[in-house]
């Protein structure tokens, strides 16, 4: 069975594709995981509430429209890098200490990571949706992911604000991981936006590679 991309002309339902199910059962045992050994359980289900959105969209949607192996791909190690970081609350992940104590740097950078990923793993997801969903213009499916990324990163940003200060602020600290940089939300922003750009030059650059 051919690993399929976004120009792959067919897609391969979710009982046939063996990559599917495989990530599908991974994530179940990665989730539960989480869920097991979270240092905060409160946090957790904050944070996992946009996992369960994101997992239950993809499955309802999955008949209507399929997305590519290599798009599936990087949602799925998007989503590990997501589910992850909430086991511990973003500013105390262990790898982000261990990165800290690795480059001496003055936080925890694990939630900025993510935000870059964001960008980075799930711009190509849109582009395939785009261009095989919607079949607009190939100009459109490189440049619409990016300001996607930067509109949903500014979105995101606001519902951290509400969930941190209006509606649970029990947890709002630890979901905010702001870690005293009042320009935090800003920089996150910058991220994510700078992970599409970077992953639209490299998609398009290495299309334009095998081209040759």
């Amino acid at each position: 069975m051919p690993f399929t991309t976004a120009s792959s002309p067919t897609r391969v339902p979710f009982t046939d594709n063996a990559l599917l199910k495989a990530f599908a059962g991974a994530f179940a045992v990665i989730w539960a995981w989480t869920f097991i050994g979270t240092t905060d359980r409160a946090n957790w289900i904050t944070e996992n509430a946009l996992t369960i959105l994101f997992v239950g969209g993809l499955a309802l949607t999955h008949r209507r429209f399929r997305f590519s192996d290599l798009s599936y791909s990087l949602m799925f190690v998007y989503i590990l890098l997501h589910v992850y970081g909430a086991m511990y609350t973003y500013a105390e992940n262990p790898l982000g200490y261990w990165l800290q104590d690795l480059f001496h740097s003055e936080r925890n950078h694990y939630d900025r990571i993510v935000h870059f990923s964001f960008g980075f793993l799930l711009a190509y997801p849109m582009r395939d949706h785009f261009k095989n969903h919607f079949q607009w213009p190939n100009w459109v499916c490189w440049v619409l992911p990016v300001e996607i990324t930067m509109s949903f990163s500014a979105a995101y940003e606001l519902i951290e604000w509400a969930v941190a200060d209006v509606f649970f602020p029990a947890q709002g600290h630890a979901y905010l991981g702001s870690q005293g940089d009042i320009w935090d939300a800003q920089k996150d922003m910058a991220l994510a936006f700078s992970g599409a750009v970077l992953a639209m030059v490299l998609w398009s650059a290495a299309k334009r590679a095998m081209r040759r």
